[in-house]
């Protein structure tokens, strides 16, 4: 196998069609040491294991109507997954595609596109298992993973996550979501994982749905239990509703946005301060809210969606 020499594996794609997506790294090589070093084309091939003939069948390649329109999305592929820091998979990767391109593609396509060219989501990481406390305020289990919202600010989930920065150092992460839409209502960033985080969380959101009265569904954290807490969701016409013990399921898609912020942004960097992080994760959130299409919302962002329904 040929080293390769200097250029871009994207340069590669100019001349070579999907299906040569694996040996275009030798024949550009082969190109590059040709030229620069002034070494025989058959003498490449040989140390290569590549046949002369399908080495120039390569460079006099004409791409079809067919490798053409792959190469153009190929194209669209690379730029939106290195804006997205490489979170995409090929079925919100061919949401974001059918919006910016002219004729409609197949997930199917993008699927086999982007399995030839090696581009895949990064890797779900698993979560860690619950750490029981002690409540002193129990409420039931009124939810009962009813997960589906017949309209906005009817079921509001709330959960704080951890995410580290630094040499060992924790900063806490508190937010609300409408199970109507998935959208983040509020959230706070913090450093220590109290009831000023939790309440200023709550407080956010009814300043941005003054007249919301939802079910707000948590687990049972010592903040939700608080006899403080019950009395802001008392105070705000609210009902309250809690996780049973060691059920996370029955905060399953608080969990499962948990699970999505850090694989798609938290696990792919390392946070040197609290301000780096925070940037990060507010960046993220407008980026979900607005702009991270949903296959559930009927391929919208849960603001878009939540838009149609006012």
């Amino acid at each position: 196998m040929l080293k390769k020499v200097g250029g871009d594996r994207k340069e590669a794609f100019k001349k070579a069609s999907l299906s040569q997506v694996r040996l275009a790294d030798e024949y550009l090589a082969i190109q590059e040491l040709h030229v620069e070093e002034n070494i025989s084309i058959a003498l490449l091939c040989q140390i290569a294991r590549i046949a002369r003939s399908s080495y120039y069948k390569w460079l006099r390649h004409t791409p079809s109507k067919n490798e053409k329109r792959n190469e153009e999305i190929l194209k669209e592929i690379r730029c939106l997954y290195e804006k997205v820091d490489c979170i995409y998979g090929y079925r919100r990767m061919t949401m974001n595609l059918n919006r910016k391109l002219s004729k409609p593609i197949n997930h199917k396509r993008a699927y086999r596109i982007m399995k030839i060219a090696g581009i895949q989501s990064v890797i779900r990481r698993k979560r860690k298992k619950y750490k029981p406390s002690t409540p002193q305020y129990v409420a039931e289990n009124l939810l009962n993973r009813e997960f589906n919202a017949e309209k906005p600010n009817e079921k509001w989930l709330t959960d704080v996550t951890e995410m580290k920065y630094g040499a060992s150092q924790k900063a806490y992460l508190s937010a609300i979501l409408d199970l109507y839409d998935g959208s983040i209502v509020s959230y706070m960033i913090g450093t220590s994982n109290n009831n000023p985080l939790v309440f200023k969380t709550l407080d956010l959101a009814m300043e941005a749905n003054p007249n919301a009265t939802p079910l707000l569904h948590s687990d049972r954290g010592y903040q939700y239990t608080s006899p403080a807490f019950k009395k802001k969701v008392e105070k705000a016409d609210m009902i309250q509703s809690m996780s049973r013990v060691g059920r996370c399921i029955d905060n399953g898609p608080m969990e499962g946005f948990w699970g999505t912020i850090k694989c798609e942004k938290f696990y792919l960097n390392k946070y040197s301060t609290f301000e780096e992080l925070k940037k990060d994760i507010e960046k993220y959130i407008q980026f979900y809210n607005h702009e991270r299409l949903q296959k559930g919302l009927n391929g919208l962002s849960p603001l878009e969606y939540r838009a149609k329904a006012a």
